[in-house]
């Protein structure tokens, strides 16, 4: 396993190094720049601000001197917050995007594990049709409608919760519901699936002739073996969870590092936008090696090489 966690690892250098090349040209052939959208200055300011950040070396030169702070840590300066570096923003913002992230992962697997083994073990019934039926609700609901929708009703009718911020426990209930309900109901059908194969398998069979319970049968036996197809899904699930958070951010006014993506990406603030996407970009590599450790550990036919 320790052969396969280190190769996996130096495999990530090259991935992050093309993902940083691409995001750094394609950011910087946008028309407009950092300070366009600023209250018009004199030319000899402007001059005076791209010197300051770099940016009248050749483009060349300013991609070597990324890739060189980048190797030491440095992600750069911030071209629209003064006096502050990508780094301080993104430890300032981070918890807060991780913290909604686990949360609506809690959200997606508590309700779609429940639905899915309640549908597989009553297959074919109104329980089945009923789960079945929330699932595919889930999976056409976007969240852009479905967080607006929570809000008009549980905000603004009810008022159980606030329409926005992020200040106590009760703010954290709709903004998680809103993005893991979406991956629930994937989650709920991969279960399932998973689970009504195994439990048409001969030790299921066996399992039962010697008198065991259904629960005992249910998650002692078939459980593990069910759950293969929702771990192969937990890497792009957890990688759309992350990115998913731009919206839900936007929506709830969340201050976490999703908003500053969308802002930095409308005020070209060129360093902000590079340090989030190699954030993210090593985040769901290194999330999608552990799904991947935790598959071959549930099921022994698979192997590391």
């Amino acid at each position: 396993m320790l052969r396969f966690v280190l190769r996996r690892l130096l495999e990530m250098i090259p991935v992050l190094w093309v993902i940083v090349t691409a995001t750094f040209f394609m950011i910087r052939f946008v028309p407009g720049g950092p300070f366009t959208a600023e209250k018009a200055v004199t030319p000899e300011v402007l001059r005076n601000l791209e010197a300051h950040y770099g940016l009248d070396k050749p483009l060349h030169r300013q991609y070597l001197d990324y890739l060189g702070n980048l190797l030491q840590g440095d992600l750069g300066p911030s071209f629209k917050y003064a006096n502050r570096t990508v780094n301080e923003i993104i430890a300032d913002k981070l918890p807060t995007s991780l913290e909604l992230g686990l949360w609506s992962l809690a959200v997606a697997l508590t309700v779609g594990l429940t639905l899915g083994v309640l549908a597989a073990i009553r297959r074919n019934t109104w329980l089945d049709y009923l789960c079945s039926s929330v699932a595919m609700t889930g999976i056409s609901v976007p969240t852009f409608v479905l967080g607006p929708l929570l809000v008009l009703f549980f905000a603004i009718h009810l008022g159980w919760f606030n329409a926005s911020g992020w200040y106590g426990p009760a703010d954290r209930v709709l903004p998680a519901a809103t993005l893991g309900c979406v991956y629930a109901a994937y989650v709920a059908r991969l279960t399932r699936g998973g689970m009504l194969e195994v439990l048409g398998q001969d030790f299921i069979r066996t399992a039962r002739a010697k008198g065991a319970s259904e629960v005992r049968v249910v998650f002692r036996h078939a459980l593990r073996g069910g759950l293969l197809p929702v771990v192969s899904f937990l890497g792009p699930a957890i990688a759309g969870i992350l990115t998913g958070s731009f919206v839900i951010e936007t929506i709830f006014q969340i201050p976490g590092l999703g908003r500053e993506f969308v802002n930095s990406a409308f005020n070209r603030d060129y360093t902000l936008v590079l340090g989030t996407v190699i954030l993210y970009a090593a985040l769901i590599i290194v999330l999608n090696l552990v799904v991947d450790v935790v598959q071959v550990w549930l099921n022994p036919k698979l192997k590391f090489e």
